[in-house]
């Protein structure tokens, strides 16, 4: 294309999809498995396979994207290494669904079947969140995508087990777990939505044993009282004292508990007394640990009542809740009941209440594990958390973290590889053939073995990813190579269930922290900045706003919001039209590159100037714009390694938008005309192409796609790809050369500019035609300020659209008589009126004005002096009213001021 047929316009998406198309075919994104470069790896954060994209996944794989970029740029053998994780919950809930309304169960079809459909479903739809963060610009490398189910995975995840539990560090044993009994399986913390609900609290009374009173207790969930092993009370609460080590009668069912003291009861709720349900609460059964107390389960695991629960025995939970109640009732041991508020934890896939239930399941001992990550990071601060904030959040989890449920009651995902003999001898391999060997040296050669059906907790084989994608347990070439990883790009809600697991697997299994930093982002708000989640229906589809202002203006609008590491972002968006002005903002910012871009290589002579000639021939403004752009070199490049992006974003954004397009550009296109010195011209055509060369790579790792449009046809006079020529995204990121910086320049050119929008202002004021020509005087008594000013004398000319102007040391009354003055810094700037103002004229408009003005504020505070308006009229109407009031009185003083100017030189 030639640089004189630019389109006018920029299509994002024709842009977009050619350059990931061609990036993704060439190669450019491919690292390589041995390399003299230094390594930079980041794993992406697996999204479930059955996921689509939301904008939090949109913002932080747009983070992973920059800092992958950047480093690639840098010289770096970069690897961003992409997959998904299964997903045992999600998928099997979608293919429950499937078999039901086929009207089959999971049973009839059998587990084979079953996992023949999950693999068929995951070929069929499994990728529509990898092709869609592809439509985010990801510059991932696609040859290495891995998913957590996948051969190579799947072999990791059997060595990790099997060595945990060959260490003693993984056991089976009854304990409480957080169960669902839609899915009925056993379910992690993560896997539990917490929702408000509006309940009620119940307080029965407990009969002491001896027949001197009662207690009284209260609970949320009357059903399990069934299974009361003990009511407790603060050993420091004296109402109770003498009770403590007595007994009483557990009504319905008529058996004899203990009253305990126990520091764990709160004094301050209820009556001070707690019944103590073992089996069928977390903090009741680490109580019954401590007391001994007997574990009595009165749920089955579909949620209805077992033989444990008497009479209630066969009703479901909530049945036998209001049974319950009403069996008290008759009895007459209802203290009384009070509407009550609380949380109450959903299972996120069978979407009703979990139960804590008494469960036969797999552990990890975790103790052990944690240990060792804290060792890490109390000894080495290793891994750095970015904000360090995080780092205290991490450690206080490390501490007091529990010993992990793994076991999950599904049948896609891992399945544990552990068997059992008749007579429950468990033999845990490798494989079926490895313990079938192990029991024949127990039993003999007949014996015959049992899997157990369950699978894995998904986060176990998440918890390997930093290493098991690399090749682990083997010592591949990959995993010498990029092994630890450099950062982990995650959000703050999941430091304890990945990013511990994480850490904990690593350094049991390789000794090293998986990765050297975990940079913490922050969460994307919505248009009322509430946190954007599925249960308040609030998201945003990230798509909707690529295919409407392209995958560039989503891209920087969502870095651009980040005032600061870990800090949360808010997006603007209308609902009903599917319009963001945050990201429309970025999209004006992407047309102003492209038509700034435009314009510079339509003002170059069909060349792409890459030399540039010394400094000391260089213009004023030539030197003023290269010192700007190697600051801003020095200034992105610190706030990238820092991980300020959302900062970096915006010193290019104003370096860009402020520095070149509003001043450079505007300063130097008289040189550009063909009647303006050939050298002078060349020079700054070499400038132009030397800088905007330079922002284009700067801003690569954030808008992908529209720089290296631009590039190309900067560079080659085409934007179509070809073998033949390189890529901006492999490009070197811009070097700093100190020597270009100057300060005192920059500081010199603050002046220039503050000189220029005074006269622009005190044009504006005076209401003088855009096209007058002016009379201006420059006052200072700073030597070195008048030498400035003299040197740029030809850029004020220009840009302010003066004709004539004088530089002086002092004024006298004369030079003020007929004119407008201003004030820049110690600089004193006087606009003649002479010739372009009817001062008479636009002293009358101005009183009108005034007068007007002066009227309407009368009125306003005649209303809001009035008592009966200001208690009638809503609040909202009132604060409108008093920062109108303010607002006017502001121009009120403007006015006066203006006016009296004026008058002074009437």
């Amino acid at each position: 294309m030639s640089t004189t047929e630019l389109p006018k316009q920029y299509n994002p998406l024709e842009a977009e999809t050619k350059w990931q198309k061609y990036w993704e075919d060439s190669g450019v994104f491919v690292a390589e498995s041995n390399s003299d470069r230094p390594p930079y790896c980041i794993m992406i954060p697996p999204p479930n396979v059955t996921g689509s994209l939301h904008m939090g996944h949109a913002f932080q794989e747009i983070l992973i994207d920059i800092l992958i970029r950047y480093h690639r740029m840098r010289g770096f053998n970069t690897l961003w290494l992409p997959g998904t994780d299964h997903a045992s919950i999600a998928v099997q809930t979608i293919l429950d669904k499937q078999i039901k309304a086929e009207g089959k169960t999971n049973q009839e079809i059998g587990r084979e079947k079953f996992l023949e459909r999950a693999w068929q479903w995951k070929a069929e739809s499994g990728g529509t969140i990898v092709s869609q963060l592809r439509r985010l610009g990801a510059s991932a490398d696609w040859t290495r995508e891995r998913f957590t189910m996948d051969a190579g995975l799947s072999n990791a995840v059997t060595e990790a087990f099997v060595k945990l539990y060959d260490a003693g560090l993984i056991y089976r044993g009854e304990y409480l777990v957080n169960w669902c009994p839609a899915s009925q399986s056993a379910v992690s913390d993560l896997e539990v939505d917490s929702k408000e609900v509006q309940g009620h609290l119940w307080n029965f009374r407990y009969p002491l044993a001896d027949g001197s009173g009662h207690l009284v207790v209260a609970t949320t969930r009357p059903e399990t009282m069934l299974g009361d092993t003990a009511v407790a009370v603060n050993p420091e609460d004296d109402r109770y004292q003498h009770l403590i080590g007595k007994t009483v009668m557990l009504p319905i069912m008529n058996r004899e508990i203990p009253i305990i003291a126990d520091q764990y009861v709160d004094r301050t709720f209820g009556s001070g007394c707690v019944k103590i349900t073992p089996a069928h609460d977390p903090n009741d059964f680490e109580m019954g640990q401590r007391h001994n107390l007997p574990l009595i389960n009165i749920l089955n695991k579909d949620g209805s009542v077992n033989e444990n629960g008497g009479e209630f025995q066969g009703q479901d939970r909530f049945v036998a809740r209001k049974n319950v109640v009403a069996k008290l009732e008759s009895l007459g041991l209802v203290e009384k009941i009070e509407d009550y508020t609380h949380s109450v934890p959903y299972s996120e896939r069978g979407k009703v209440p979990v139960e804590p239930l008494l469960s036969i399941q797999w552990f990890v001992k975790i103790k052990p594990l944690a240990d060792n990550a804290l060792e890490q990071f109390d000894q080495h601060n290793s891994p750095t958390f970015v904000p360090d904030r995080w780092g205290k959040v991490y450690r206080d989890w490390l501490v007091r973290i529990k010993d992990w449920c793994i076991s999950r009651q599904l049948w896609w995902g891992h399945q544990i590889p552990a068997w059992y003999a008749p007579d429950g001898t468990i033999f845990v391999a490798k494989t079926e053939a490895e313990a079938y060997a192990q029991a024949q040296a127990k039993f003999g050669a007949d014996v015959t073995l049992e899997r157990d059906p369950d699978v894995l907790d998904t986060w176990f084989s998440s918890g390997l990813w930093p290493f098991s994608t690399l090749g682990w347990p083997e010592a591949t070439a990959d995993f010498q190579t990029f092994y630890p990883t450099s950062v982990l790009v995650t959000g703050f809600d999941i430091i304890f269930f990945w990013v511990a697991r994480m850490t904990m697997m690593a350094g049991y299994f390789t000794g090293k922290m998986p990765f050297h930093t975990v940079y913490i982002h922050g969460l994307v708000r919505d248009e009322n900045n509430q946190k954007m989640s599925k249960s308040k229906n609030n998201g945003i589809d990230p798509l909707l706003l690529i295919n409407k202002y392209g995958t560039d203006a989503l891209r920087y609008s969502l870095v651009k919001e980040v005032t600061g590491a870990g800090q949360d972002i808010r997006l603007d968006y209308n609902r009903k039209t599917d319009e963001s002005t945050t990201v429309e903002t970025a999209r004006n910012f992407a047309n102003k590159l492209w038509n700034a871009s435009r314009f510079v290589i339509m003002n170059l002579d069909g060349n792409h100037h890459s030399a540039i000639i010394p400094n000391e021939n260089l213009e004023l403004a030539d030197r003023w714009i290269l010192s700007r752009y190697h600051q801003t070199i020095l200034q992105v490049r610190e706030q990238l390694d820092a991980y300020s992006l959302g900062e970096a974003s915006r010193s290019l954004y104003e370096f860009f938008w402020g520095d070149f397009c509003d001043w450079y550009i505007e300063l130097v296109k008289s040189r550009l005309q063909e009647s303006a010195d050939p050298q002078s011209r060349d020079r700054v055509r070499q400038t132009l192409s030397l800088v905007l060369d330079g922002v284009l790579r700067l801003l690569h790792p954030f808008v992908p796609h529209v720089t290296e449009e631009i590039w190309q046809l900067l560079t080659y006079g085409t934007s179509e790809p070809s073998s033949d020529r390189p890529v901006l995204a492999i490009q070197p990121y811009p070097s700093l050369d100190n020597a270009s910086i100057d300060p005192e320049l920059e500081e010199q050119f603050n002046l220039l500019f503050g000189t220029i929008r005074t006269i622009r202002n005190l044009r504006a004021e005076a209401e003088i035609k855009p096209s007058a020509k002016l009379t201006v005087i420059l006052q200072s008594e700073n030597e070195r300020e008048r030498s400035l000013l003299a040197a740029a004398k030809s850029y004020i000319l220009d840009l302010a659209r003066v004709e004539d102007m004088a530089i002086v040391e002092a004024i006298s009354g004369k030079d003020t008589e007929k004119a407008i003055a201003g004030v820049i810094g110690t600089v004193q700037v006087i606009v003649s009126l002479v010739g372009v103002v009817d001062i008479a004229q636009l002293t009358a408009k101005l009183e009108r004005s005034l007068a007007k003005l002066e009227a309407a504020i009368a009125a306003s505070q005649n209303r809001l002096n009035n008592e009966g308006y200001v208690k009638k009229a809503p609040p909202e109407v009132v604060a409108t009213a008093r920062a109108e009031l303010a607002e006017s009185l502001k121009q009120q003083e403007i006015l006066k001021a203006r006016l009296a100017q004026l008058q002074g030189n009437s």
